[in-house]
């Protein structure tokens, strides 16, 4: 079928919840993507973050093919190995804790906030119920997820939010000490560097004074790391480059290298809370993702792929704010590893639709945050090909 031809198809049989490019992409290689037309792009947005070993792996491909062949779907009524080995070798390059499986960042964000709710009610009853999060956070699209979102967008059409929401200002300790509440509030999620919201990268010593304050007031503390964990930041954890843990974390996007999977990783005085038949899922724990993901981690770990995406994030950066120095419009270069925010003067929708039709797929974080999160492999020749499209684009629109 031909490009138009999808197209047509698509307009008339898929829900209009997304806005898509006029192109059909049919297969990738490497960290390059082909559409149905065989022209070749530059994939600097990664599936947003999920394809962090880039696209066509053999150990991805695989992992895959076998467990496919061996056992798919059982449900979680019985036990299976793949998410049990899983699960030990996340805990073994985190922190002591169980994991609930589930299928996406969303549900991994639910979980995570029924959970901490759960706990808080053990301690202080219905009245220890308040979720704090921060002004820009995202955190997904399920209306748990969106009611900690703190961006009024998400939430319009869709009111009232989930009851017990407390949104506060981003990086600011003063707010915090405020609204911390040993009585009232069960739990405070945060991203340790903000995807969707604009690139920003909480201060150390603010995750520092929220883990001090939660300990102080029996707060369950959530690190939302569903886009920055998983070796994106340089570091196998964004957490890590803190030297303290969350009591709770949920991780998603690269996690099995492109198949539907979720997690949760919770600290035992959070486990201990739950019992059999709280929570859920059919499709969680799946046989196919888990041992795909298991694959994806045992490669990030083996080829020290955190360290490879810090010393490129750190490549690509430079590089970037070199063209600042060119262009007057970019007013910031911010980020941590491989998840770089570039902010410009003005809205950055035209950027991304003349850097695809350069041949490089990029992403926005907001109206004027031109978002870059390539797979975690890119060499220098891949950096370069993307700061020369940039640069041609900038040229071109005389910015």
């Amino acid at each position: 079928m031909t490009t138009a031809e999808i197209i047509e198809m698509e307009e008339k049989y898929i829900a209009p919840t997304y806005t898509r490019p006029p192109i059909v992409l049919d297969r990738g290689a490497g960290v390059y993507l082909y559409d149905l037309e065989n022209n070749r792009y530059l994939d600097f947005i990664g599936g947003i973050a999920v394809n962090s070993l880039g696209h066509g792996v053999p150990e991805i491909v695989g992992a895959i093919a076998q467990q496919t062949a061996k056992l798919i779907h059982v449900s979680n009524l019985y036990h299976t190995t793949p998410h049990v080995l899983l699960a030990q070798l996340l805990v073994e390059h985190a922190f002591p804790s169980k994991i609930f499986f589930c299928n996406s960042g969303s549900e991994a964000i639910e979980a995570a906030l029924k959970f901490t709710r759960k706990w808080a009610f053990g301690i202080g009853g219905e009245d220890k119920h308040e979720i704090i999060s921060f002004e820009h956070s995202f955190h997904g699209r399920t209306y748990g997820a969106i009611s900690a979102t703190a961006q009024p967008k998400y939430h319009e059409g869709f009111k009232p939010m989930v009851p017990g929401m407390v949104y506060l200002p981003f990086n600011d300790i003063d707010a915090l000490d405020q609204a911390v509440s040993t009585e009232r509030t069960a739990t405070v999620i945060i991203e340790p560097v903000q995807g969707e919201g604009g690139v920003n990268t909480v201060q150390g010593e603010v995750l520092k004074h929220l883990r001090m304050l939660c300990d102080e007031r029996q707060v369950a503390l959530i690190f939302d790391e569903i886009q920055c964990g998983l070796c994106r930041t340089g570091k196998f954890f964004a957490y890590q480059h803190h030297g303290i843990e969350p009591d709770v974390m949920t991780l998603a996007k690269p996690l099995a290298g492109g198949l539907p999977i979720g997690a949760v990783m919770m600290k035992p005085h959070i486990a201990e809370a739950l019992k059999p038949g709280m929570h859920g899922s059919t499709f969680g724990a799946n046989p196919v993702a888990c041992h795909t993901a298991l694959a994806v981690v045992q490669k990030m770990t083996t080829e020290n792929i955190a360290e490879q995406a810090r010393k490129a994030g750190e490549v690509l950066t430079d590089g970037l704010r070199v063209l600042q120095t060119k262009h007057k419009d970019i007013k910031e270069v911010r980020g941590s590893g491989l998840l770089i925010g570039i902010e410009f003067e003005d809205k950055v929708d035209g950027i991304v639709a003349a850097c695809r039709e350069k041949g490089m797929l990029v992403g926005s974080a907001g109206e004027k945050v031109l978002r870059w999160a390539p797979p975690l492999v890119i060499e220098q020749s891949h950096i370069d090909e993307a700061l020369h499209i940039l640069d041609e684009v900038l040229v071109a629109r005389g910015i």
